[in-house]
């Protein structure tokens, strides 16, 4: 085997190798996808402040992500969700103040993947 060759071949296979935790990780979140619906889901990868990438763009509107391991949650954790969720419920996408100091429904936790709405009791 001449040297082009040879070298041609190990940049290949280190591309392969590099491109696989990425499959790898779109294979996990996909665990979580219905049968009909996985082909076309989307997948992203949660960064710790609650911002994610994309790894694979759907067709359709289901959106799939691994959050094993991530602070506060279990070992092993995928989930799916609509597209329409990602934006995480913010005073901008809802138009309700992200604390209490008004009295009133605020949202709590606003733009993680915790995000509720509170209302005050008595």
């Amino acid at each position: 085997m001449n040297r082009t060759a040879l070298l041609a071949g190990i940049a290949f296979s280190a591309c392969a190798f590099a491109q696989a935790p990425d499959q790898a990780a779109i294979d996990k979140a996909l665990l979580a996808a219905p049968a009909n619906q996985k082909a076309g889901a989307t997948v992203i990868k949660w960064k710790p402040d609650y911002t994610y990438d994309t790894l694979k763009k759907g067709t359709n509107k289901l959106v799939c992500y691994d959050k094993s391991g991530l602070q506060g949650q279990p070992a092993f954790l995928v989930e799916c969700t609509n597209a329409g969720n990602l934006p995480r419920a913010t005073q901008k996408t809802l138009g309700l103040p992200e604390n209490g100091q008004q009295g009133g429904v605020w949202i709590m936790n606003a733009g993680t993947t915790t995000a509720h709405l509170m209302v005050p009791g008595e």
